[in-house]
């Protein structure tokens, strides 16, 4: 059954499109180029078949991913990030950053591919042209109130 927050929060809102268990797990296969069931169901120890085909429509549903058929007979489909879903690979990146900065045991870093050295988030305003400090930052929203999301 998919989480359902009815609160008008762009958090509560993308959760109830990315935060159902297994869900980020998925789309980080498809990131890694494991674009089929099997590839999935074979990189995923633990994911039950029948939640990664729910979790696999669901997705596709909510315009994260297309399928594509590669094989007819037996069907066979291969699974295709949309745009919408390639941008949550800068959450994917911030949810690493925050790992390496808080788990006691850290198991991906972020890298320059130039350099080697590791890397950092930083916010930007394309108006000013330059870096936003974090305390900079405000959210705004459609009820005029600053929200903390």
């Amino acid at each position: 059954m998919k989480t359902n927050y009815n609160l008008p929060c762009n958090i509560a809102q993308t959760l109830n499109i990315i935060g159902d268990k297994w869900t980020l797990l998925i789309l980080r296969q498809l990131m890694q180029g494991h674009d089929t069931f099997k590839e999935i169901l074979d990189n995923l120890e633990g994911i039950p078949s029948n939640l990664l085909s729910n979790r696999l429509k669901s997705l596709e549903s909510d315009n994260l991913i297309v399928s594509e058929l590669y094989q007819p007979h037996p069907p066979r489909y291969r699974y295709i990030l949309t745009k919408s879903g390639e941008d949550l690979s800068d959450v994917f990146n911030s949810i690493i950053l925050w790992g390496e900065k808080n788990l006691q045991k850290c198991y991906k870093q972020l890298t320059h591919s130039d350099c080697g050295n590791k890397i950092e988030l930083q916010y930007y305003c394309p108006t000013c042209n330059r870096k936003v400090d974090r305390n900079e930052i405000s959210v705004s929203g459609n009820n005029n109130k600053t929200a903390p999301n």
